[in-house]
This record gives structure tokens, sequence and C-alpha cells, in this order.
């Protein structure tokens, strides 16, 4: 009898070996060109168990544990005692870009992934929708701990947002330049470095964990 660990892998085995066949199609003949028969067809199940992780044929490229709106406020929430909410964010994205993580974009063959999701005009909008949400999130999780309603804590979610939107830009854009990852990677590593110099301390002092 399967474990519930078991189980549990084999699900993931099975979304992964789902997700990895959608999007070689996608990239091969575009997003709109292929239909979930054909990604079911290909990874060898069935249309259901398809929809059955991926709900909609968007979440085969943008899975929502990976574009979920919580993303910064649940950066923000993990932060350690003494950290401000934009250094959390900050540090954050250093950290994925030092290690070349897959969710900011920084794996060999992305800009060809890239190119296509820009290509779809349902996943470009699901990315600027998703950033919008992001922000909004983070902006009701400042609230929620600082206790001010005025303008400020949406003016400092939008400036964390604004900082985590110019980190993929600047990938994208260098991506699609044909730059490798570890070039990629060592440019944003200086850009995150700008930011923080021009931010003041109105937003890096802004929200610091105090227990």
């Amino acid at each position: 009898m399967s474990t519930p660990g078991l189980r549990e892998r084999k699900k993931r085995e099975t979304a992964r070996r789902i997700a990895d066949t959608a999007l070689a199609l996608f990239v091969d003949r575009g997003f709109d060109q292929v239909t979930v028969a054909e990604v079911a067809a290909a990874a060898d199940v069935s249309v259901n168990t398809v929809y059955n992780y991926f709900p909609v044929k968007e979440d085969l490229v943008l899975p929502p544990d990976e574009t979920s709106p919580e993303r910064l406020a649940d950066i923000v929430r993990a932060r350690a005692v003494g950290v401000s909410a934009a250094d959390a964010v900050l540090d954050h994205l250093r950290a994925e870009v030092r290690r070349r993580d897959r969710k900011v974009g920084l794996t060999a063959g992305f800009g060809r992934v890239l190119a296509m999701m820009l290509a779809a005009p349902t996943l470009a909008a699901r990315i600027e929708r998703s950033g919008a949400e992001m922000v909004d999130a983070l902006a009701a999780q400042l609230v929620r701990e600082t206790g001010e309603r005025g303008l400020r804590p949406r003016l400092v979610a939008g400036q964390i947002g604004w900082a985590h939107a110019l980190t993929f830009a600047e990938i994208g854009k260098r991506t699609l330049a044909g730059q490798r990852p570890a070039t990629i990677a060592a440019a944003v590593l200086r850009l995150l470095d700008g930011v923080r110099d021009v931010w003041g301390e109105q937003v890096l002092g802004y929200a610091v964990r105090e227990d």
C-alpha cells in the first residue's frame, strides 16, 4: 500500500511531466496553437487528468503556486526580526538570482519560453494582472502589521512591487537579447543594489519587524 508521502511524490512527478510536456509543445508551436488534448496525449494522460492538475490552460505555463498573489506578502510575513518589508523582498530576490532559481527565469533555454509567453495575449495579461494582485496583497499585509490606514502602506507596497517587476523586466530584456544566465544574474544583482541606494528611509525603514 502506498504511503501518503509516496502518493504525493507521484502526484508531483505527474504534474511536472505534464507541465514540461506542455511547455515543450508551446515553445515549439505557440501557446494558442496547442490544445489541452494534445498536451494530454503527449504526456500519456487523460484530458481530465490534465485539468485535475491544471484547471485552466494558462496554469500549465504559470502555475498558481509560482505566481501567487501572496508572493510578496508571504516574503514579508516570513522576514526576521529587525528586517523591513522592503529589505525582506530585496534579500529574497537576491537569493533567487544568486541560485539561478527557475522562478525568476535564470535557466538555460528560458529565452524561447519567454518569447512564447509574451506572444500569447492571455499569458501576457495574466503576468500583468499577477503583478497588480501582488501589490494589493502586500499593501493589505502592511496595513495589518502597521495599523496605518493612509496612503503610505499602498505607496510602500507600490515601490516594492516596482522593484519586483523591474527585476523580472531586466531578466526578460537580457534573456531575449541572448545573454547567458550568469551574465544576467550579475547585472540584476547590481540593479537591486541600485534600487536600495535610491530608496530612502521612508521605504527601507518602513514596517521593520519588531517581534
